[in-house]
């Protein structure tokens, strides 16, 4: 296993906490203060040692890579433009407890208006009286006007008094930041499932920014010759397909030729992730192209590409993929690319080839290695995903316009003759509301709740979010 290479970490999301705050002096017969409960010099200090305290929390708590820089304590714009690391963040951790130098609102627009995602978290009862526990829907958020007045910044950019609320919404940052940019390997080039070809590639570039390469199955055929004429790399395929099928509660119901094939295109796309410096594959075709190259087919390489810490999809449906890609970046699981079914009596099922057995992130599922169902051929998982389990699916639009959030959880894993990996998942929405408002076709599907960091992260690109609940 040490001669193959590594999946990329999802890379930190980089946070610049900053404390704003007041220093009003007296002055007779006039107003000279306002609302909050920071007035001196050792408020300030006090405050910002119990801010520093918070941050300790934070990353402590957070369950995806952060870098937290140091805390800036500013009270003017000049302040604020002389901090040398506000570059390099990606977000902004504003503790609003209120503003000096004359112009009450000068720091908070120069915050806002930097372009870059920002918090907002204002007290009423965790520490000192914020004043922006006032002032931050009037003055900030409606810029004095009776509606939303910024761009980027909205009513859910506000947190008062619980830090834990601070941390979902930076996982969801995380989330963004390791899905906006990032690259793809796309194996025969990007689709869109039913989609006029280069249409939804060309969505997702303008949305999301990806850096979508294409390896045609020419050059893909290459490899895997050259990978057959290499002793060494089918010598390790061949030991890693036996060490998989001992795995605890693994069965294989399939000839062992095609998951010693499996182990040795998946070294394959390993390589070809390895040299583009990316985690993330797709196989076009994957229905029978790939066969007559691989003498297998890709679903089994995809599962356990998943488990070892990369995004590997089939279908090259791009449709879906940003949501996958999103969802793992978010979660620090694997998703599972699934068809949907027809929802009914508050259930669905939702079936593939292709699913991780490393649902959570660390164990392994039960799995039945058998054919690709419609082929008949190869190497699939059938995972048997945990009953019980909540999973939160999101289904995008063809569109890229709107997408779907749906809270669920796992009733049944049978074994019909569909996709080899199936799940029954029952669900709290009516169905008929469902189908009315089921967009696109393709579902992604994880392990836990996670609807709230979805739809937050999808703000900020901008696409409308439907949670179903």
């Amino acid at each position: 296993m040490s001669e193959l290479p590594s999946a990329p970490p999802r890379r930190p999301l980089v946070v610049k906490p900053i404390f704003t705050y007041p220093l009003p002096t007296r002055r007779p017969q006039t107003s000279w203060r306002n609302w909050g409960g920071i007035q001196s010099r050792a408020d300030v200090d006090q405050e910002a040692a119990r801010i520093r305290g918070e941050l300790d929390q934070l990353q402590a708590a957070a369950d995806f890579p952060i870098t937290l820089l140091p805390l800036a304590v500013i009270r003017r714009p000049d302040e604020l433009a002389a901090l040398g690391d506000l570059a390099t963040a990606d977000a902004l951790l504003v503790w609003a407890g209120g503003d000096g130098g004359g112009n009450l609102m000068a720091n908070m627009n120069t915050i806002a208006g930097l372009g870059k995602d920002a918090i907002f978290f204002v007290r009423h009862q965790s520490g000192p009286l914020y004043y922006w526990y006032e002032g931050i829907m009037a003055r900030l958020l409606h810029q004095h006007t009776d509606t939303l007045a910024l761009d980027g910044i909205d009513y859910e950019d506000v947190v008062v008094d619980r830090v834990d609320e601070v941390l979902w919404r930076l996982r969801a940052l995380c989330g963004l930041r390791n899905t906006r940019g990032s690259g793809i390997i796309a194996v025969g080039g990007p689709g869109g499932w039913c989609q006029p070809r280069g249409v939804t590639a060309e969505l997702v570039r303008n949305r999301w920014g990806l850096d979508i390469q294409t390896v045609s199955y020419e050059a893909l055929g290459e490899r895997i010759k050259a990978a057959r004429e290499d002793k060494a790399a089918v010598a390790l395929a061949h030991g890693r397909a036996g060490e998989y099928l001992k795995l605890p509660n693994t069965t294989m119901e399939t000839d062992q030729r095609f998951v010693q094939n499996a182990f040795l295109l998946e070294q394959v796309f390993r390589a070809l992730m390895h040299e583009a410096g990316c985690r993330a594959i797709t196989v076009r075709g994957c229905m029978g192209t790939i066969m007559p190259i691989a003498e297998t087919t890709a679903c089994l390489p995809l599962s356990t590409l998943n488990d070892d810490g990369y995004l590997a999809f089939c279908e090259s449906d791009f449709v879906v993929i940003p949501a996958g890609i999103l969802l793992a970046s978010i979660s620090g699981r694997p998703p599972f690319l699934n068809d949907p079914t027809y929802p009914h009596d508050g259930v669905i099922t939702l079936a593939h080839c292709t699913a991780p057995r490393k649902m959570d992130g660390h164990a392994l599922e039960p799995a039945r290695i058998m054919t690709h169902f419609e082929s008949d051929y190869g190497a699939a998982p059938k995972v048997e995903m945990r009953c019980g389990q909540k999973v939160t699916n999101v289904i995008p639009d063809f569109a890229a316009e709107r997408w779907v959030g749906l809270a669920a959880q796992i009733e049944a894993h049978p074994l019909m003759p569909i996709c080899r990996s199936q799940i029954d998942v029952k669900f709290p929405a009516d169905s008929r509301l469902l189908a009315e408002r089921m967009p696109g076709f393709h579902w992604m599907t994880v392990y836990g709740d996670y609807l709230r960091e979805t739809g937050y992260a999808l703000k900020k690109i901008p696409i409308a979010w439907e949670c179903l609940g």
